[in-house]
């Protein structure tokens, strides 16, 4: 692998050089009035990246899935029953999770390509006139297959019903990339990590908790130690962490927020829409398929590519990476020799984005693939002079 070539995996992503040095502080000693001064403005900025005003941000030295295991502890007791729909590898993970820590799972199997079920959702919700559902799972971005589901749609189904549920989204493909809406959709905790949207090394586990669900904390019976969020609380309103906080990543995450707002919001999830706008056009002059079943499910952070019946997608991953020495995903569980996925989020452009395409194109084509070279970069051009060509003339 070339560490001159960008990466096309959907995280850890590309790093800014300008996050990279940020990162690369002298030793601090987090117990000293210097420590506040990052601590504060990064929970601060996730916090407006998350599109909230109530939610507590609370991060963890750690990765996405210890932020879902925040989640549970936290606020739910043994036998709890959560319900949740597998149609990924990071929602079926994530109710693996719930199994190990002795929560039952009202589980709803979806095709892998397609999106939460909400009308699943609010018919199991309707049913359950006991409540005895305590938490709703909901993956917003599935990595594994490239699919974003309607959140907010869940939450309509949650109000429907009149459940008091708490409602836990899975936002670490999507957060700092894509709309999140954290107070708008009725969130109660909303779990990212630092190595995607946040285009910073892996070791960070952030989640943004709503009242309602500081209010869960106390009565939850789940055993938790490293990711008791009282014990984080209790930290932050002294200045500090309950043991010792990625100091260096702290603030890599205070200048990545920064980064995003100098770029806006909103340009941030425009500019990932038309990346991945022309990375899909891509693929339609390659003649193949998305595993996403339509539209309204792709994701604008990762395109998953399924491959002719019979070929290994695997093959496409290994000979880009030995070949060329450029990184894509490779398929995961159900998928995995199906499909390969383009990661195209964080720290990417449209010029950028183009390289990758070229390499899928060269790598297929090595593999005996039925590509037409240039097919598929051409393709993405359109998409993205056209882009370009608009905005100049909006600027004038």
């Amino acid at each position: 692998m070339s560490s001159q070539n960008p990466v096309f995996i959907p995280g850890p992503t590309n790093i800014p050089e300008s996050l990279r040095r940020a990162c690369d502080i002298p030793t601090m000693d987090h117990r000293s009035a210097a420590f506040p001064e990052i601590l504060h403005p990064a929970l601060a900025g996730v916090k407006r990246v998350l599109k909230s005003t109530e939610a507590d941000v609370f991060i963890f030295p750690a990765t996405g899935t210890a932020g879902w295991e925040a989640a549970i502890t936290n606020t739910l007791s043994p036998g709890d029953t959560v319900l949740a729909a597998r149609n990924g590898m990071f929602s079926h993970k994530w109710i693996d999770m719930c199994h190990r820590h002795g929560l039952k799972v009202q589980q709803i199997d979806v095709a892998w390509g397609d999106g939460l079920p909400v009308d699943a959702f609010a018919e199991a919700l309707a049913a359950d006139t006991d409540f005895k559902i305590k938490a709703v799972l909901a993956t917003h971005n599935e990595t594994a297959t490239g699919v974003v589901s309607d959140v907010a749609g869940v939450r309509r189904a949650l109000d429907a019903a009149n459940h008091p549920a708490l409602f836990f989204v899975d936002g670490v493909s999507s957060i700092g990339s894509m709309n999140f809406e954290f107070d708008a959709w009725g969130v109660d905790i909303a779990v990212t990590g630092s190595q995607k949207g946040f285009m910073l090394p892996a070791g960070l586990a952030i989640i943004g908790v709503s009242p309602k669900a500081m209010a869960a904390i106390e009565g939850a019976e789940l055993p938790r130690t490293f990711l008791d969020i009282r014990d984080m609380k209790k930290g932050y309103e002294a200045n500090a962490y309950p043991y010792t906080p990625s100091v260096g990543l702290l603030n890599g995450l205070k200048t990545s927020c920064d980064m995003i707002e100098a770029e806006g919001l909103e340009n941030v999830f425009a500019r990932h829409a038309r990346i991945a706008e022309g990375v899909r056009a891509a693929v339609a002059a390659w003649g193949m398929e998305l595993c996403a079943t339509s539209p309204e499910l792709y994701s604008n952070t990762v395109t998953a590519i399924r491959t002719p019946d019979g070929f290994d997608a695997g093959r496409i991953v290994s000979h880009a990476s030995t070949r060329y020495g450029v990184a894509f995903g490779a398929g995961l569980g159900d998928v995995a020799g199906k499909v390969f996925r383009i990661g195209h989020l964080g720290m990417m452009t449209d010029v950028m984005a183009l390289s990758g395409i070229a390499t899928a194109e060269m790598v297929m084509a090595d593999l005996g693939l039925p590509i037409t070279l240039g097919a598929g970069v051409a393709a993405a051009q359109q998409v993205y002079r056209q882009a370009a060509a608009t905005a100049a003339m909006a600027a004038e």
